[in-house]
């Protein structure tokens, strides 16, 4: 596996790799790897001859008051990861490689990015968007691979994508998540062992949200309600997003039907947790990519 951390050199091996033919397969990820990105390794590594992933903690999506000095990193642990799972490059600017002028372009998805997790977290996903849309213009993959759980990005994605006419296909990959049901996330080594403990409130939330929509719930105000009650039960946990939106376009929805997700944004002590499901009504599938 080659470690490169300039745009040129980046450019320069991808040239001759594709020059051989076949497709290229890209991972971007902010590194402190687990089960999930290597989940999307694999998804790569099977459709792709040459698999590339980033590591690249992105100063544009985090606001003035969140974790980016403190965000997680530990670049020898991913990089043999990344070589174990079959990662021919590792893509690791560092912050003056990626911008080395301050941007003055923003790519931004509005009336996608302001909504749930974008609501209390302004400008997240235009920092989100616009890191995403150059890595993009830099590997100029075929294919590329994004985990579920975060799932409003991963709808953003997709807009950006169709609405910019980016010749890539951006694929979704269900969540991955630890033997009690947490979504794997980077943030999870944040929680103390009791926050830990608290944390299997999130997707015990999503069950409870599938069980109530079995038992014949349509009103997606109430249904938010209900979850909000069974999440602040525990004192730990702040629920700051709880939502109930249709599952192609994130908008508001009247009654739930055919499908929907929910959307779970919950602070466990000063973490952020996301977390999500989709459900269809009739079927009670809780799969299915983005869009």
């Amino acid at each position: 596996m080659r470690v490169l951390s300039s745009i040129e050199a980046l450019r320069a091996a991808l040239a001759a790799a594709k020059a051989k033919g076949g497709t290229v397969g890209f991972v971007p990820t902010m590194g402190y790897l687990h089960a999930g990105h290597m989940e999307l390794v694999s998804r790569a590594r099977a459709e792709n001859e040459t698999v590339v992933a980033s590591i690249f903690v992105n100063p544009l999506q985090f606001g003035p008051t969140e974790d980016l000095s403190r965000y997680p990193r530990d670049l020898e642990r991913d990089r043999a990861m990344l070589e174990t799972a079959g990662v021919d490059i590792l893509f690791a600017p560092g912050v003056e490689d990626m911008y080395p002028r301050p941007m003055k372009t923003v790519v931004d998805v509005p009336e996608l990015g302001c909504e749930l997790e974008g609501a209390v977290r302004p400008g997240h996903f235009a920092g989100v968007a616009t890191v995403v849309n150059k890595l993009f213009n830099i590997v100029q993959p075929r294919n590329a691979y994004f985990g579920e759980k975060d799932y409003q990005q991963v709808v953003i994605i997709k807009q950006m994508v169709d609405d910019l006419a980016l010749p890539v296909r951006v694929v979704s990959v269900p969540t991955v998540r630890d033997a009690d049901g947490l979504a794997l996330s980077s943030r999870n080594v944040y929680l103390s062992e009791e926050e830990r403990r608290a944390a299997v409130v999130v997707p015990r939330a999503l069950d409870e949200a599938e069980r109530l929509v079995a038992q014949g719930l349509t009103d997606p105000q109430v249904l938010e309600e209900k979850l909000v009650g069974f999440i602040s039960r525990e004192p730990l946990a702040k629920p700051e997003v709880v939502a109930v939106r249709d599952a192609s376009t994130l908008q508001a929805i009247a009654k739930i039907e055919d499908p929907v997700v929910v959307a779970l944004f919950v602070r466990v002590g000063t973490t952020k947790l996301l977390d999500n499901r989709v459900i269809a009504k009739k079927t009670m599938s809780g799969t299915g990519e983005a869009r």
